[in-house]
């Protein structure tokens, strides 16, 4: 279940990690809590904030439990670990993987006055009106806080600290890291407001004095190889179903709660589909607006980044911001306060370093909500 889009696949990163630039923090994945049943589409933050109450299928507002000061408008790893326990603990409506998002006590002007999307999603998906019945909400797959590191003028560093001239990188592709192990509501606006405007004027100023590389004979070799490769196979698994056995690994044992044997067990099996990807068929042979072909490529870049963030998270023996693990549940500053750095090796393995994280004028602190 996620909120974004089927076309987002990641393909910026995975190119990168191909290309032997080291990826950054790849295990910190941020669930948002209110996402439509089944759908993933989001319901904002906003519809708490103007007053919605979280409620389970006995009722009751659950958020008091977990978060007694903040409540409903705690930080959205809390909110999704709650939903999430609520739901495992046998408490999701009707025995479902879902909790109720109830607003109809703020009635019609509130609802159609400041949150008329979410009224026209609810009416258009579910079928229901958000002003008389709660919204059925479950947590969903929203934001990568790792990807390409880049320092603040979004140059891309090719091993978390050499600049790569020439490379450069923003928004969710890239990690500056600004946000840490968990990014605060609507701060990925903000990322791409400062970060493009400083990435524009770098890149601006680095064409002043660049000198333009030599190409290679057939620049489009490589792509051309990888395509010619999944149109060869005569008989094999569809993409679709690769993929979505992918996606109930990565659900189900790197998601909001993860455990050592969990995500050991993910990690085999992801590694079991990037060997049936080999045998990956695409149905239809056309070579004009294939999106059969676009999506078998896609699943690649997918099948990579799966195996980099399990590994990653497998790796990071505490708990911090996105990453919970029940078999270590605290946050270990100790020995833990360091970034991840996940490479291709030349035979296409995995191998992880660290750096230090920066301390500069706020001293890291225990949350409380």
């Amino acid at each position: 279940i996620t909120s974004n889009a089927h076309a987002n696949t990641g393909d910026g990163v995975a190119i990168a990690y191909r290309r032997g630039i080291a990826l950054e923090d790849m295990e910190f994945y941020q669930f948002h809590p209110t996402g439509i049943y089944r759908l993933g589409i989001l319901i904002t933050e906003g519809a708490r904030g103007e007053g919605g109450i979280l409620r389970n299928d006995l009722g009751e507002r659950f958020m008091e439990r977990y978060a007694p000061t903040m409540k409903d408008l705690a930080s959205r790893d809390v909110v999704s670990r709650a939903i999430s326990k609520e739901i495992r603990e046998g408490r999701g409506i009707n025995g479902k993987k879902m909790v109720y998002l109830d607003a109809t006590h703020l009635g019609s002007e509130v609802i159609e006055g400041k949150l008329p999307d979410i009224a026209d999603f609810c009416r258009t998906y579910l079928g229901i009106d958000p002003v008389k019945e709660p919204m059925p909400i479950q947590p969903t797959a929203h934001y990568a806080m790792g990807g390409i590191p880049t320092d603040v003028n979004c140059r891309v560093l090719r091993d978390g600290t050499e600049v790569l001239p020439g490379f450069y990188a923003a928004g969710e592709v890239a990690c500056v890291s600004v946000h840490g192990a968990n990014r605060l509501g609507t701060n990925s606006l903000l990322d791409l407001v400062v970060f493009g405007r400083r990435g524009g004027l770098a890149m601006a100023d680095f064409c002043q004095t660049a000198e333009l590389p030599p190409l290679p004979a057939n620049p489009t070799e490589f792509a051309e190889e990888q395509f010619s490769r999944l149109l060869s196979v005569q008989k094999g698994e569809p993409a679709a179903k690769l993929r979505e056995e992918m996606q109930d690994v990565m659900q189900d044992d790197v998601g909001i709660y993860r455990t050592g044997d969990g995500m050991a067990a993910a990690l085999e099996r992801v590694r079991g589909l990037k060997e049936r990807y080999r045998g990956v068929a695409v149905g239809d042979r056309g070579t004009r607006f294939n999106t059969d072909l676009l999506e078998a490529w896609e699943l690649g870049n997918l099948l990579d980044l799966a195996e980099v963030t399990t590994a990653a998270a497998l790796n990071r023996k505490e708990s911090r911001g996105a990453h919970m693990r029940e078999d270590y549940e605290k946050r270990n500053d100790e020995e833990w306060m360091k970034h991840t750095l996940t490479t291709r090796t030349a035979d296409g393995g995995i191998d992880i370093t660290y750096k230090p994280v920066t301390v500069t004028r706020f001293e890291p602190k225990e949350r409380v909500y």
